[in-house]
């Protein structure tokens, strides 16, 4: 499988397994097969509710933990230096893991202390608790200001990424500081497969038209996928999008396709523009 790197250690499967909404056994089953079928790259969250069946399902599992890339979050009302500190000891616990391999802020806060969290996040990655840290759902203004103004260590930004929904000057600057970009909802709910140019494409090649979604996605450089999948069928799917082979003529295609369909845009979600 392929894999993406950066030059401070963080090492990744570029197909992960994304995690919500399942929880208790539905989460740990669709974990576990992950894991028989090949995926070694699971993502979870605290907000999820799924850390425990997550952790149960890496206990079953005859894969070896170092095997596996396990990226977790913090929510966003738990970014004061303790509770964020309580977060992450909880998340390890539930996943009976002593160090995750990616710790995330998954959203900016409310009327926060930005240059604490982000001392705070640094400190645990230099305990030991997280191999790599990163952020989620920031916006470009947000971002430049951790990496460049405070010059935090980061290695990966996840957000909102797929055909509907375009990142560029988000991935541009991951490119230039080496950080990977993990795509969430890379289907789009299944607005992706839903649209006649991927559909056509997908004919043209005799494959699924959420393998061309992926694959649209997986053809850049830096750029991981979590898709969720619960079945054994929809999983090994999402792992063969690998497998497909877009020309100029389908990126082209592609490329027409509106960029500006969010599907994810909560209350507390930052100004996407800032």
């Amino acid at each position: 499988m392929q894999r993406l790197t950066t030059r401070n250690g963080l090492d990744l499967p570029a197909i992960g397994l994304g995690t919500w909404p399942m929880t208790g056994s539905e989460c740990t089953q669709a974990v576990r097969q992950a894991l028989e079928v090949g995926y070694r790259h699971i993502d979870t969250a605290t907000a999820y509710d799924n850390e425990a069946a997550v952790g149960q399902a890496l206990r079953d599992s005859d894969v070896p933990r170092e095997q596996i890339h396990l990226t977790t979050k913090v929510w966003w009302d738990r970014l004061a230096p303790k509770a964020m500190r309580q977060s992450l000891e909880g998340s390890l616990r539930a996943l009976g893991t002593e160090q995750v391999d990616l710790f995330h802020i998954h959203w900016p806060g409310k009327d926060w202390d930005l240059a604490r969290s982000i001392e705070t996040l640094v400190a645990l990655r230099d305990e030991g608790k997280a191999r790599s840290i990163g952020v989620a759902n920031f916006p470009l203004g947000l971002l430049h200001q951790v990496v460049e103004t405070l010059g935090a260590p980061l290695s990966a930004i996840q957000v909102e990424y797929h055909v509907l929904l375009g990142q560029q000057p988000l991935l541009d600057y991951a490119r230039r500081h080496d950080l990977l970009l993990t795509a969430y909802t890379p289907l789009a709910r299944g607005q992706a497969a839903a649209q006649p140019v991927i559909q056509a494409i997908a004919r043209k090649h005799g494959v699924l038209p959420s393998q061309v979604a992926l694959k649209w996605l997986l053809d850049q450089d830096g750029v991981a996928v979590i898709p969720k999948a619960g079945s054994r069928e929809n999983q090994l799917a999402n792992l063969a999008a690998s497998n497909v082979q877009l020309d100029d003529e389908d990126r082209a295609a592609i490329a027409g396709l509106p960029k500006d369909q969010r599907v994810v845009s909560p209350a507390f979600a930052p100004d996407w523009n800032s």
